[in-house]
Parts: C-alpha cells; sequence; structure tokens
C-alpha cells in the first residue's frame, strides 16, 4: 500500500531526483525517491513458500513433500537458506495444519536460519490462488512466489526480482523450457510480456513453460479464481498484467524419494 506524503526539499536535490527519471524503469519524480530511498535503507524482501494442498497428495512415504531429506536437509530447509542467501529476510509458509507442523518443527521461527518465518494455515484445499489469498492483508509491496516441493538453488532470484522491480506488472513468471508440456502451463510471448497462459495443454508445439516460482504485486489478491495456473495467470494474460522471466536454469520437483534420491 502507498501513502501520499508532502515533503520540503533543497531545489538543487530536487533537480538530482528529477534527473534520474528515464520514463523506462523510473517514470516519474515519486518513483524516483522511492528508488533512492529503498537503495539508501535496504530493500525489505518478502517470500511466500505455497505447501499447500489436500495432505494425502503430498504425502511422501511419513512426510510430505517440503520435509523430505535431500542430501541431509529438507526441501524446505534447502528453500529457506537459498532466499536468505537472495536478501528475503521474512518468508512466510502456507500449509495445511499437518503440513504446517511438520514444517515448524523443523524451521521453528525462522532464527536458526538467519530469516523470520511465520505461519499460515489452509484449512480448506481450493488451490494455488485461493491458499496464496491468505495472505490478504499481510503484504503490502511486491513479493516472492516458490512452491514447496521445490529444489532451486541455480536459479538466479535476484534477475527475476530486479526485472520486475524494472517493469512493475502485476505478477513476472519464471519461464523454462520442458520437452512435455502437456504436464505443464505453457506460454506465449513476445519479448517478456506473456500473451497466452494454457495450464497443462492436451496437445502443444510450444516448450515454452511456467516454471512455480514468480514475484507478484499485492493486486494479484484481489483476482478471481482458486487455481493460479488455471484461472489467474491466464487472465492477467489477456489483460497485458502477466510478465516472464526465462531461466537457463531449471527447478527440481521433488515429489517421490526416487526424486530426492536423484537430486
Amino acid at each position: 500500500m502507498k501513502r501520499k506524503i508532502s515533503i520540503t526539499i533543497d531545489s538543487g536535490i530536487l533537480d538530482d531526483i528529477d534527473s534520474i527519471v528515464d520514463n523506462i524503469y523510473i517514470r516519474n519524480r515519486s518513483q524516483a525517491i522511492e528508488h533512492l530511498v529503498s537503495s539508501s535503507l535496504g530493500e525489505k524482501k518478502d517470500a511466500v513458500i505455497l505447501a499447500g494442498g489436500p495432505e494425502e497428495k503430498i504425502k511422501v512415504d511419513s512426510a510430505y513433500r517440503p520435509t523430505v531429506r535431500v542430501k541431509g536437509k529438507a526441501v524446505i530447509e534447502h528453500a529457506v537458506k537459498k532466499l536468505r542467501d537472495e536478501g528475503f529476510r521474512s518468508i512466510h509458509v502456507v500449509a495445511s495444519p499437518k503440513v504446517l507442523t511438520a514444517i515448524f518443527e523443523i524451521l521453528k521461527d525462522g532464527s536458526g536460519y538467519g530469516v523470520k518465518v511465520s505461519y499460515v494455515e489452509e484449512k480448506i484445499s481450493k488451490g494455488s490462488a485461493y491458499s496464496l489469498r491468505l495472505l490478504k492483508g499481510k503484504l503490502d509491496r511486491h513479493f516472492l512466489v516458490v512452491y514447496g516441493d521445490l529444489l532451486f538453488s541455480k536459479i538466479n532470484i535476484d534477475e527475476l526480482w530486479k526485472d520486475h522491480i524494472k517493469q512493475h506488472p502485476m505478477a513476472t513468471i519464471m519461464l523454462t523450457t520442458s520437452n512435455k508440456p502437456s504436464e505443464k502451463g505453457t506460454v506465449r510471448v513476445e519479448g517478456n510480456k506473456v500473451l497466452k497462459f494454457t495450464q497443462k495443454p492436451r496437445q502443444s508445439d510450444i516448450y515454452l513453460v511456467f516454471s512455480p516460482i514468480f514475484v507478484a504485486e499485492p493486486e494479484i489478491f484481489d483476482q478471481e479464481g482458486d487455481s493460479l495456473e488455471a484461472d489467474v495467470f491466464p487472465k492477467l494474460a489477456e489483460k497485458g498484467l502477466l510478465q516472464g522471466h526465462l531461466s537457463s536454469e531449471k527447478e527440481i520437483h521433488i515429489h517421490s524419494r526416487s526424486d530426492a534420491s536423484s537430486a
């Protein structure tokens, strides 16, 4: 949420501020001041880990996908450490009660990992957009979202974040390629603008797909639909509010013990 303020400032300093307005990335004086203040104070970066869904569907033996151990650490630990290294200090985890309990037993309040972890309970599993919407009112500026079953240590989150800030769409989604597009959300793009988003098409000649990592503005909470992939992203693409960021690296999904062993 942005607030309107009135300030008194030296005219020479104001001229310097106006000089960084390029009408591309910084479009006006307000954006210029916000950019300079954020750079000076250090940006507050929030991340969301979506670990929702029916508990029985994300069970892997006696564990859940986010708590499966890979190379001695739980998937959720790998995620939190990666996010911390990328500058995220406030992390919100959304999951059903039993999954939240299992994750809390690992992360606690996050202080042991150098972050602050808060927990949001998903009482009913309806879809990814529904899960994300549980954070409405808790985030007042752009934030990162990653899915709870991912390993993404090789992906450059900072570039995705910066790309979003430069263009200010409602959401910037990570894109990778796949030889099985019918199992993913495919995208048709022009430049970095997503023209069309199709979730799990029966047939597709498009091999550019959504990697479950994205940056969004708080306005995404007001979008209708329970699924990000089936409802929200297709509508944002139609409205010209969805941007893509191509990554040469790919995430790894941990859905089974076999996935964990080969990761």
